[in-house]
């Protein structure tokens, strides 16, 4: 299996599977010298991870990061970090039921035909725990670009949609609920919406917003690594994710160009910004901000129809712990690989000038 490694010089390759002895990671390129907050890394995971609230997955896992090298005192060497997470709460018993039989909308079947093997309990590789170890990795390049704050949150389940702009919203409350909408009274009607959903045994989708503030101007390349195109790429790897904007997005073509022109000011700042901090590829100084769409989680408890791996029709039915709405676990996700994707063009950077 290709694929596995993300980044130009700050790289993260992953290993492990959902229901294996452990998951982890591996960083490559992070400078020496950085002080790190490993309590503040801890902090990250433990955003994303099961078990936190009503409204995700049940199981278990206190994933506790342990490093294995690349720090020295709580400092960067320079050398690959390496890192792992161990599994402590799988229940592989729960997916024998599909062992010879595909779930809708989940890898299975597209991981038979490509490897001709799977690992069926919980979906192995594809599983969306594997998205802890580029948490580990983001926290890591959050403290490598402090000056540049990065906040995600979710603005959309379902049809419950949040009507501020991020400009009215308090970061702040972000981590005030479960849901971590930063807006409490469209928080409390989307966290009774998805217990709503769970006790149906379905799932919603939803979406999440990051905003990137402080971000210096020249950070991305022209034409194939646009600093846009490389967060796309970066949003559309995260499980589940099934769409990307910035900016204006898809609203921008209701406008005619004399309305979405982004006007300077004297200081080279824009007067709006539906640019979405980025021209040319090129980060302009201005807020970056952009949504990404998360479909609903394909695992639903409740009886379907599939194929088994002779093509005969079966019923079946969805077992295990699952998120009824992944958005709430996936805010950190987010902003870890936006982490990653400018800590990667700010290290890019350094090569181009004196």
């Amino acid at each position: 299996m290709a694929g596995n490694t993300y980044g130009t010089i700050f790289k993260l390759s992953t290993f492990g599977e959902s229901h294996g002895v452990a998951i982890g990671g591996v960083i490559d390129g992070c400078p020496a010298g950085i002080t790190l907050d490993l309590n503040e890394i801890q902090n990250e995971l433990n955003r994303r991870k099961p078990g936190q609230s009503a409204i995700v997955t049940q199981r278990k896992e206190p994933d506790t990061v342990e490093f294995f090298s690349g720090i020295f005192e709580g400092v960067t060497t320079g050398t690959p970090i390496g890192f792992a997470i161990h599994n402590t709460n799988q229940k592989s018993h729960d997916y024998t039921h599909i062992k010879d039989s595909y779930r809708p909308s989940h890898a299975d079947y597209v991981y038979d035909q490509k490897y001709g093997f799977r690992d069926y309990r919980g979906g192995g590789r594809s599983s969306a725990r594997e998205t802890a170890s580029r948490v580990v990795a983001g926290a890591i390049a959050k403290q490598f670009v402090s000056t540049i704050k990065i906040n995600a949150f979710v603005s959309q389940v379902g049809t419950l949609k949040l009507e501020k702009s991020y400009q009215d919203l308090d970061f702040s409350l972000i981590e005030s609920n479960p849901v971590r909408c930063p807006d409490p009274s469209t928080a409390l009607k989307m966290e009774d919406y998805i217990k709503k959903i769970k006790k149906e045994g379905d799932t919603i989708g939803g979406i999440i917003t990051c905003v990137i503030q402080n971000v210096p101007i020249g950070l991305g390349e022209p034409v194939f690594d646009k600093l846009h195109a490389e967060l796309g790429k970066a949003m559309l790897s995260i499980n589940a994710v099934k769409g990307f904007e910035y900016g204006s997005g898809f609203e921008g073509v209701t406008q005619k160009g004399s309305d979405h022109n982004d006007q300077y000011n004297s200081d080279g700042t824009t007067k709006t910004n539906n640019s979405g901090g980025i021209q040319g590829g090129i980060s302009n100084g201005m807020d970056i901000y952009f949504n990404v769409a998360f479909k609903p989680v394909a695992t639903v408890i409740q009886p379907y129809e599939t194929i088994d791996k002779e093509g005969n029709m079966i019923q079946t039915q969805g077992k295990g712990r699952h998120d009824p709405c992944v958005v709430p676990r996936a805010v950190p996700i987010v902003e870890a690989m936006a982490a990653i994707v400018l800590a990667d063009f700010t290290l890019l950077n350094r090569t181009i000038k004196l």
